[in-house]
């Protein structure tokens, strides 16, 4: 059987849950224990089922039971049981009571020991006092003076989870996949989504196919995604993804659908000092030029009518012109096309057919 020193990490299924103890697998018919309280949710019940996987630290051997567990905390927490957890690199449960200078004053058990700000979460806390009152798991980085000096830190926990998350994606995960995504937090850059438990960029170019001035147009956070991968940057931690990347793309059909001399209409999505730029559908603008505009009172988001003067496919490119609306166009066609003498449309037309 497999010799276990203290601090050692496994991770082992559940097979059975019994008299105030979590039972884990181990090698062979070896078998190793979990307090149960240590797996209780706010309400008291055990949020752990037989069956699953479970991150476990040796504790020790005692009356020839494998004693194991996930992280010290209560009345556990004592002096001897902190110096254990510093020694073995046991996690620590404890909640954050106060902020101090330079850091927080966090209590495991009836011991206070010190969070510095740097190491209480991945990234910058913008406002620590909403801290205050939470409860986290950190590690004993510092352990001076007998106990009376300790020094705790969340983010190298955070730290070694994410290595242990991004050695398992690296099997997983390919440039070009689409996987499934929850937006964690919108950014004037983008968005950042969680990906299999791992934070990725998704850029505000990769959005959509249209433009994104708003993304909370387009996205909130909490909502679920399909997005495909972009980068995978393993050396630095970082993933980027697309969400745009899986929306067809209106370009490949441009030709057929906006022939030259064709009329369509579009909404104004941008006025600058060479012309007007219009969205004739999702992520296809035509432009303007300022040659051809003929009044200075356009609106963004105005609706107007508009004829194709060029395409450039390859360039993404198309010229527009300002025309009558449709009902203009054919009620003035109507009435140069007319050969009726009491036509409606054209009252003229006796006369212009040399009559009196």
């Amino acid at each position: 059987m497999k010799v276990f020193t203290p601090g050692e990490v496994t991770e082992a299924d559940i097979v059975a849950i019994s008299g105030g103890c979590v039972f884990i697998q181990l090698d062979g018919k070896s078998e190793g224990q979990i307090d149960s309280e240590e797996l209780l949710d706010e309400h008291g019940a055990i949020k752990v089922k037989v069956g699953e996987k479970i991150k476990a630290y040796f504790v020790e051997a005692k009356n020839g039971d494998k004693i194991f567990t996930t992280k010290i905390a209560g009345n556990k927490a004592g002096k001897e049981s902190l110096k254990s957890a510093y020694e073995s690199g046991i996690p620590v449960e404890g909640s954050i009571t106060a902020v101090i200078k330079g850091g927080y004053d966090v209590k495991i058990g009836d011991t206070r020991v010190f969070c510095p700000f740097s190491q209480i979460g991945l990234k910058r806390v913008e406002n620590p006092e909403v801290l205050v009152g939470t409860r986290h798991t950190f590690k004993i980085i510092e352990y001076k003076e007998g106990g009376r000096n300790i020094l705790v830190s969340s983010r190298v926990l955070l730290e070694e989870e994410l290595e242990d998350k991004v050695d398992i994606l690296k099997q997983e995960l390919e440039v070009g996949m689409p996987v499934d995504a929850t937006v964690i937090s919108l950014e004037k850059f983008g968005a950042f989504v969680d990906v299999k438990g791992v934070r990725a960029l998704l850029p505000i170019s990769e959005i959509s196919r249209s433009r994104v001035d708003d993304i909370s147009n387009f996205l909130t956070v909490g909502q679920e995604i399909k997005v495909a991968i972009l980068n995978l940057d393993w050396d630095n931690k970082k993933i980027s993804v697309s969400k745009k990347q899986l929306i067809k793309d209106p370009w490949d059909e441009v030709t057929t659908k906006y022939k030259e001399n064709s009329r369509h209409s579009g909404d104004v999505s941008r006025i600058t000092k060479f012309g007007i730029f219009v969205t004739l559908e999702p992520g296809i603008d035509g432009l303007i030029h300022i040659s051809d505009i003929t009044q200075d009172n356009f609106k963004v988001g105005q609706k107007i009518s508009v004829e194709v003067k060029s395409i450039d496919a390859k360039e993404r490119r198309i010229g527009l012109k300002e025309v009558a609306s449709d009902e203009e166009y054919n009620l003035n066609k109507k009435y140069f096309d007319s050969d009726d003498d009491n036509d409606t449309y054209n009252p003229f037309a006796a006369l212009l057919k040399g009559k009196k």
